[in-house]
């Protein structure tokens, strides 16, 4: 029986495309260069700090784009409140998971030093039942060990957990881990991604489908209902 549920971060929890975004273009922006628009930038986010130099900087070398990747990091810690918000859907999910004893957590590559001050800001970080960061263990997604190790201090066998996330390494991890795993259609899908070819057990373009999974929740009826 699944037991809980376990979230990336960007681009599966949080929209925290705009905030990133509006980051990578003042960096642009000082360097003399036209600003990108949002949703150019909103399907490299789950990627990372690296992907978003790359895509911005594309004619420079990754030594020359660290100093740049180390402003932009340093103004999105400092704005990371802007515009992110839960995904539209996800309060409720959450609400009732809390409401019925099912824990949820969050597994994620970014780094603790922006991963805990985010959900703290939104209220978030009290409320997960685990935080894993990107450098919480060793090796990171999509090496299965963060999810295991988000069990293991859940209290919960991975075969009993769900993990959801926007990206194939998501996917790979969860797999690896034994768990139902999830793509995030609602996430930061590219255009040129394939998600139906990640293997993923399901994949849910509204988040309340996420309550769905548990058949013994009376969630799953209500939400069935609204859709008919």
């Amino acid at each position: 029986m699944l037991r809980t549920l376990l979230f990336d971060l960007d681009g599966t929890l949080l929209d925290t495309a705009p905030d990133m975004a509006w980051a990578l273009n003042r960096v642009l922006e000082g360097q003399g260069r036209a600003p990108l628009p949002l949703e150019r930038i909103r399907s490299v986010v789950s990627h990372g700090s690296k992907a978003l130099m790359s895509l911005a900087f594309p004619d420079l070398t990754e030594a020359q784009r660290e100093p740049l990747r180390e402003a932009f990091l340093t103004l999105y810690r400092n704005n990371l409140f802007l515009d992110t918000a839960l995904f539209p859907g996800l309060a409720p999910v959450l609400a009732r998971l809390e409401q019925t004893g099912r824990p949820w957590g969050v597994v994620t590559n970014k780094p603790a030093w922006l991963t805990e001050p985010l959900l703290e800001g939104l209220g978030l970080l009290e409320r997960a039942a685990c935080v894993i960061s990107g450098d919480s263990t060793p090796r990171r997604k999509p090496d299965p060990l963060p999810l295991r190790l988000a069990c293991e201090r859940i209290g919960v066998d991975p075969v009993h957990a769900i993990y959801v996330g926007d990206a194939p390494r998501d996917i790979e991890a969860g797999h690896a881990a034994g768990m139902t795993t999830v793509v995030a259609l609602w996430g930061y899908i590219g255009d040129d991604d394939r998600p139906e070819q990640w293997g993923a057990d399901h994949l849910l373009e509204d988040p309340r489908s996420l309550l769905g999974l548990f058949p013994d929740d009376a969630s799953r009826r209500e939400h069935l209902l609204q859709r008919q």
